[in-house]
C-alpha cells in the first residue's frame, strides 16, 4: 500500500519547512505544489490569479499522477494548501494515486505572523504568485482555514520547533513503517 503524509496549511504557514524536515527525517520524497508550478511559470509565463489557480490545479493533478506511478509500498510527503480545491477532488486524486494510509500535518501560526512571512518573501518569489495585495486576504483566510480531515491529524504551530516525538507517534498510530535510523 502507498502512504502519504499531507502537509497542509495556508500560504506562509510553514508547510515547506515542515515537509522538508519530515522528508529528511524519514527519507521519504516530498512533492510540493509550488515546486511543480515554478518551472511552468519560468517556461510558459505568469498571469493573473485565475492563471495561477489553473497552474495550481494542473500541478496538483501532476503530483498525484506521478505518485500513481510509484511502486507499492511507498511513502510520500505531499505539501500544498489543500483548501484551494474541493475535498472531493483531493479524495479522487488520493484514490487514483493508490494512497491508502493518509495522515495530515496541519501547519498554522497566528494571522499576523503568516501575513508578515508572506510579505517578506513576495520580492523573492516569481510574479506568478499573488503580491502584497494578497496579505490582508491571506490573513482573513488564516482565521477561517481548517484541516481537510483526511486520516489522522497532527496540528503544528510553526512558530515553535517541530515536535518529532508527536510526529513519530502519529505515524506509528496510522500504521506507517518508520525507518530505524531517524535523524
Amino acid at each position: 500500500m502507498k502512504r502519504a503524509v499531507l502537509v497542509n496549511g495556508v500560504p506562509a504557514s510553514g508547510k515547506s519547512t515542515v515537509a522538508r524536515a519530515i522528508s529528511g527525517r524519514y527519507n521519504w520524497p516530498v512533492f510540493a505544489l509550488d515546486t511543480v508550478k515554478e518551472p511552468f511559470f519560468a517556461e510558459i509565463g505568469t498571469g493573473d490569479r485565475d492563471y495561477n489557480r489553473k497552474l495550481g490545479r494542473a500541478a496538483y493533478a501532476a503530483i498525484f499522477d506521478t505518485i500513481a506511478a510509484f511502486p507499492t509500498p511507498h511513502t510520500v510527503v505531499v505539501e500544498a494548501w489543500f483548501g484551494f480545491q474541493p475535498a472531493d477532488l483531493l479524495r479522487q486524486h488520493l484514490a487514483k494515486a493508490g494512497l491508502g494510509d493518509i495522515v495530515e500535518i496541519w501547519c498554522h501560526a497566528p494571522a499576523e505572523v503568516i501575513g508578515q512571512r508572506y510579505a517578506s518573501r513576495v520580492a523573492l518569489r516569481s510574479v506568478g504568485h499573488p503580491g502584497l495585495e494578497y496579505v490582508q486576504e491571506l490573513m482573513a483566510l488564516t482565521e477561517r482555514a481548517q484541516p481537510i480531515g483526511e486520516g489522522k491529524l497532527l496540528s503544528i504551530d510553526t512558530t515553535r520547533p517541530i515536535d518529532f516525538v508527536a510526529v513519530d507517534r502519529l505515524l506509528v498510530e496510522a500504521g506507517f513503517d518508520l525507518p530505524v535510523d531517524r535523524r
